[in-house]
């Protein structure tokens, strides 16, 4: 069914400038909205236009600090749905507590499916995510779910880049399906790194699984949070003979001794997109380059609207 009315997109705090460049290629005005703070701390959110039987879309990631940020989230969605927003979409560029998706001890919570709870009892109505840590957790959601991938932005890159398509490197075992993904549009050969992670935030380098030497080498992973997995990868493959190794990430946190460890590191460039704000890090290190998903998402959001197929996006 063709919907006459343009959607209206809101934006947290988390990441405005993404929901900007989202509202500039859907050509349209980001939502007026007041989000801000009362003396105590407290979030304060007052929608500024008529939402009533409209569908309204939400851009927040959960990035750091993750718990404002969500709070923030929810907090913008109770708003609209007692404002009578017909739909109401949370776009979430990077889902945090993706990695606590399952109990790896005894008396752990899963704080993913938590969240998951959260957004659908505040209001939710659908939600939209890019490149989730873990791919069931679009199970932990009652209402409908879009996973998006940033593959096609992080292959035109790679593709404009490479002449000679470089080797694709998982730095682990759990990444080995997106890193064959790559791979296989790129027609290039994989390698893996068989890594064992003793801690959390902690890894070590075990073997390399795959032929690198006197070859290109790109790292691919899904997050790079302190980035010791990441660094260690690449010296492992230095050490095998990899030429020029780069490392090719969805969501950037750069948390802790990150942005210290990839200078010091072997790295040529982390290629990252700006579902988090890449700002800060940029000004802090010359290695780091940022690629939009903007596009990506406004266009699903379009045809989100539009009831066309999101899937045909990644065909």
């Amino acid at each position: 069914m063709y919907r006459s009315d343009s959607p209206l997109v809101f934006s947290g705090s988390s990441n405005r400038p993404l929901a900007q460049a989202i509202a500039d290629y859907l050509s349209i005005n980001l939502g007026k909205a007041k989000v801000g703070a009362f003396s105590d701390g407290e979030t304060q959110i007052e929608i500024g236009e008529n939402v009533r039987g409209r569908e309204t879309f939400v851009v927040q990631s959960m990035c750091a600090p993750a718990d404002h940020h969500i709070m923030e989230l929810l907090i913008m969605i109770d708003a609209l749905r007692r404002a009578s927003a017909d739909e109401i979409v949370a776009v979430v560029p990077y889902y945090g507590y993706a990695r606590q998706d399952r109990k790896v001890a005894p008396r752990t919570p899963i704080t993913s499916k938590l969240v998951a709870d959260l957004l659908t009892a505040a209001g939710a109505t659908r939600v939209l995510s890019l490149d989730l840590h873990a791919g069931q957790i679009q199970g932990f959601f009652n209402i409908p779910f879009d996973h998006l991938y940033a593959a096609p932005v992080l292959l035109e890159d790679l593709r404009k880049r490479f002449d000679i398509p470089p080797v694709v490197v998982s730095p682990d075992a759990g990444g080995m399906e997106r890193a064959r993904a790559y791979s296989k549009r790129l027609q290039s050969s994989l390698a893996m790194i068989d890594k064992r992670r003793p801690a959390p935030n902690v890894s070590e380098v075990v073997n390399l699984v795959g032929d690198v030497s006197g070859r290109d080498a790109v790292l691919i992973d899904d997050i790079i949070d302190t980035a010791g997995s990441i660094t260690q990868a690449a010296e492992a493959l230095r050490q095998r003979g990899a030429r020029r190794i780069s490392a090719y990430v969805v969501h950037g946190i750069f948390s802790g001794p990150a942005i210290e460890r990839i200078m010091k590191s072997c790295i040529e460039d982390v290629v990252v997109t700006d579902t988090i704000p890449q700002e800060t890090h940029i000004g802090c290190c010359k290695k780091i380059r940022v690629l939009s998903v903007a596009p990506l998402l406004g266009e699903a959001i379009r045809r989100i609207h539009m009831h066309d197929s999101v899937t045909s996006l990644f065909v």
